[in-house]
C-alpha cells in the first residue's frame, strides 16, 4: 500500500468539499432555504460551538475505540446522512438543527486526516507530510473555481449537491484499502495513557498550543472581512476572487517545499517566523489599504497559516505518543480553529465597525504575544536539543520519526 499516495488522494478528496462548504454554505441557506444574513450567521456561531466540542471531546474518545479509518469511515457517513436531511428542511430551527449535525460530523475529518498523517509519518511509512497537504489544498481551489462556474449557470441549489457528491466520493475512497497501521484498532495498554490532560505533562506542549491558538486566531478579521474590506478598498469584484486564492497558492507552495526547505528548521524557529510573517502581513494591510499591497501580503499566508500549521504538525510527530496524537488533534482543531477564530471574529467586527483597518491591525494583538512565546520555547528548546541526529531523541526512542526524515 503506498501510504504516500493514499493520503495524497484523502487529503484532497476532502478539501475538494471543505472548498464547498466554508466559503458557500452561509450563502446557499440565505439564497435557496431563505434565512436572513443573521439567521445563517447565528447558525454558523453556533455550529462553530457544536465543532469545537465534537472535535475536542467526541474524536479524541472515539479515537481511542475504533481505528483511523473506522472513524473516518463513520464521520463520512453522518456527514452525508446530515447533508441528505438538510434537503427537506425549510424552517430555521429545522435547518439549525441539521446544521449543528452536520458540524458534529464534517469537520471532525480534518483532525482525523491530521492524525493519520501523523502516525504515518511516526511509522515512517509518509515520506512527504507537506506534499500530501498541498494536495488538500489544491482540492480546496480547484472546488472553488468550479463551483463559481456552476452557481454562475444553475443558481447557489447546486452547492448542496456539489457538497453531497464529494462526500459521496470521500466515504468510497475511505472504504477502498488503507495502510495497515491505520486500520488497526486501538491497543487496550495505550488507552490508560491516552487521557487528554496528560498532554500538558509532555515538555512544551501547553506552551506551544497557546503559540498556535494565537497564530490561527490572528485569521479571524481575514476570514470574516477579507472579501467586503477588498469592496471596500474599490477592488473590481470579478478579481476578488483571484485575490484571495492568492492566499491558498501561497499555501499549496510551501507545502510542497516545506519538507525539503525546512527539514532542519527547529519547532521554534518555524514557529517565530510564522508570527512574524502573521505581523508585517496585518501591518502592510492597515498602513497600505490598496488592492496591490493586499495582494503581497496574501503571500504572507504561507508563513501565518501553513508554516504555523506544520510546525505544530512537526512538533506532534516529534513529541507527541501515538496514543495522544487525537487527543492534541482534537484540542488543536477545537481551540486554534474554531473557537479561538470566533471569538475574534466578534472582536473584528467590533474594529471593523469603527475602521475597517483597525480589524487587520487589531489582530497583532494575537501575533505579537506569539512571536515572543515562539521566540521563547526556541530557547527552552535550544537547551535539550530536539533531535541529535545520533538516535538520542525522544521520538527515536519511541521508534518515532520527525517531520521529513526517512
Amino acid at each position: 500500500m503506498n501510504s504516500q499516495r493514499w493520503m495524497n488522494r484523502q487529503f484532497f478528496s476532502f478539501f475538494i468539499t471543505w472548498g464547498v462548504f466554508l466559503p458557500y454554505w452561509t450563502g446557499w441557506m440565505i439564497h435557496t432555504k431563505g434565512m436572513t444574513v443573521s439567521q445563517a450567521s447565528l447558525i454558523m456561531s453556533l455550529g462553530l460551538v457544536v465543532r469545537g466540542l465534537s472535535t475536542l471531546f467526541v474524536f479524541p474518545y472515539l479515537s481511542g475505540k475504533f481505528s483511523s479509518r473506522t472513524l473516518l469511515n463513520g464521520m463520512a457517513i453522518g456527514t452525508f446522512i446530515s447533508l441528505l436531511c438538510s434537503i427537506p428542511v425549510n424552517s430555521y430551527v429545522s435547518l439549525l438543527v441539521v446544521t449543528l449535525l452536520l458540524h458534529f460530523f464534517y469537520p471532525s475529518l480534518m483532525p482525523a486526516l491530521d492524525s493519520a498523517a501523523s502516525v504515518l509519518v511516526q511509522k515512517q511509512q509518509l515520506r512527504d507530510y507537506g506534499k500530501s497537504r498541498s494536495w488538500g489544498s489544491i482540492g480546496f481551489v480547484v472546488s472553488g473555481m468550479m463551483l463559481t462556474v456552476f452557481t454562475g449557470a444553475l443558481g447557489d441549489k447546486v452547492i448542496l449537491w456539489a457538497l453531497l457528491l464529494g462526500i459521496f466520493v470521500f466515504i468510497v475512497l475511505s472504504v477502498m484499502p488503507a495502510p495497515v497501521v491505520l486500520m488497526e484498532k486501538p491497543q487496550a495498554a495505550n488507552l490508560k495513557k491516552g487521557g487528554m490532560l496528560q498532554l500538558f505533562r509532555l515538555k512544551h506542549f501547553g506552551l506551544v498550543l497557546v503559540i498556535v491558538i494565537l497564530l490561527q486566531a490572528a485569521h479571524a478579521s481575514y476570514y470574516s472581512y477579507g472579501y467586503i474590506f477588498l469592496q471596500e478598498i474599490h477592488a473590481p469584484k470579478y478579481l476578488i476572487g483571484m485575490i484571495l486564492n492568492i492566499a491558498v497558492a501561497a499555501e499549496i507552495i510551501f507545502f510542497l517545499v516545506a519538507d525539503r526547505t525546512f527539514r532542519k528548521f527547529s519547532v521554534g524557529s518555524l514557529l517565530t517566523l510564522a508570527a512574524f510573517g502573521s505581523t508585517i502581513r496585518w501591518i502592510l494591510i492597515f498602513f497600505f489599504p490598496n488592492m496591490i499591497v493586499f495582494c503581497i501580503a496574501q503571500t504572507l499566508h504561507a508563513c501565518s497559516f501553513a508554516m504555523g500549521h506544520y510546525a505544530f504538525m512537526k512538533y506532534l510527530t516529534k513529541h507527541i505518543p501515538q496514543e495522544q496524537i487525537p487527543n492534541a488533534q482534537g484540542m488543536y482543531s477545537a481551540l486554534a480553529l474554531s473557537w479561538s477564530t470566533a471569538v475574534f471574529t466578534f472582536f473584528g467586527g467590533y474594529l471593523y465597525e469603527i475602521e475597517p483597518r483597525y480589524a487587520f491591525i487589531g489582530m497583532i494583538i494575537c501575533t505579537i504575544p506569539s512571536m515572543l512565546l515562539a521566540i521563547f520555547y526556541r530557547k527552552l528548546a535550544a537547551k535539550v536539543p530536539e533531535d541529535h541526529g545520533d538516535g538520542s531523541s525522544s521520538q527515536v526512542k519511541h521508534g518515532y520519526s520527525p517531520l521529513g526524515v526517512e
